[in-house]
């Protein structure tokens, strides 16, 4: 079970961390903490270099510079000290491809002291419908829940969980969430890598958004969601003509806006969004106005803002 004397840095604490390869800054500087009994979600960009903090943290990689410490230890000079304290879910790789699921996951709560109960996990993962196929016949799903069971049979203190739902069905994913949820209620620090916007957004009580070696920001979801004014509420959205004069459209917008909250933004070449509180009286206004310019060249929609808008406005729609 999860203890009780985590550090006061949190259970994971990274500070100025740096690895460069080739000499390329992959990470550069960051500092990123997780504490017990919450689910920290690290989300970036290929390339954005939060893998390699991961991994740094997992103890896979060691670091150029800054320091890295998981329940208050070094996770590579203290390895053995931290491995039956931290559980490892690798999105690729990490599983023993020629023996059978159950066989594996039996091996592997035989290492620990204290385990869970494995037939209650496997049931709570439907692990049981493919417990004598081999590793090397499941499909990816599969694999992905036969792995998270293996992170969590030790009854870990802090558990790395690199894209836990990928190639899951939605009842599978579902399952997935909800013993995430139970690791998170019941003491576990629970670090979550995605590229799965509403995973995170459902799941995470801190996000930290890594890009060029860095966060770029961290908070919690509903502060993250909010825009600059401090709402976080609907936004609308709509395409028209390239390089509109948002500043001049802003303006008209927050004259009949009390609070002088609307904001207009494009977001990419001929992609626009209002954000602020939305009223009926916004929608007016700028339909008003495009019609003025004969600036619409598509439909206006009208949505919530989601962590997935957040993601592109801080590290951009251009592929890596």
């Amino acid at each position: 079970m999860p203890t009780t004397d985590t550090p006061p840095g949190g259970a994971v604490d990274v500070r100025g961390l740096r690895k460069t390869y080739g000499g390329r800054a992959v990470v550069d500087g960051l500092d990123l903490q997780a504490t017990a009994g919450a689910v920290t979600a690290v989300l970036g960009p290929n390339g954005a270099g939060k893998t390699t903090t991961i991994e740094s943290c997992e103890g896979l990689r060691s670091p150029d510079g800054g320091t890295v410490r998981v329940l208050g230890l070094d996770p590579v000079a203290d390895a053995v000290a931290l491995r039956p304290r931290v559980g490892v879910m690798l999105q690729d790789g990490g599983l023993p491809t020629g023996v059978r699921a159950m066989e594996m996951l039996r091996h592997v709560a035989a290492m620990y002291a204290a385990p869970r109960d494995v037939d209650g996990l496997a049931e709570r993962l439907g692990l049981h419908s493919f417990a004598r196929t081999t590793v090397r016949r499941l499909s990816g799903g599969q694999r992905q829940r036969l792995a998270l069971a293996a992170a969590v049979v030790g009854r870990p203190e802090v558990v790395f969980l690199d894209e836990p739902s990928a190639g899951m069905d939605p009842q599978s994913r579902h399952a997935v969430w909800d013993l995430v949820r139970e690791l998170r209620d019941a003491g576990v620090a629970v670090v979550l890598t995605t590229h799965l916007m509403d995973e995170a957004e459902d799941l995470a009580d801190v996000v930290h958004v890594v890009d060029h070696g860095r966060v770029i920001a961290s908070g919690s979801v509903p502060d993250l969601l909010a825009d600059g004014s401090g709402h976080g509420g609907p936004s609308i959205r709509f395409t028209a003509r390239r390089g509109l004069d948002v500043a001049a459209l802003t303006a008209r917008l927050r004259r009949g806006a009390p609070d002088g909250a609307w904001s207009a933004t494009e977001t990419a070449p001929g992609e626009y969004a209002v954000t602020g509180t939305v009223e009926p009286t916004a929608l007016a206004t700028l339909t008003g106005w495009l019609a003025d310019q004969d600036a619409l060249v598509g439909g206006i929609t009208v949505g919530r803002r989601t962590l997935e808008d957040v993601f592109l406005d801080l590290t951009g729609r251009q592929l890596r």
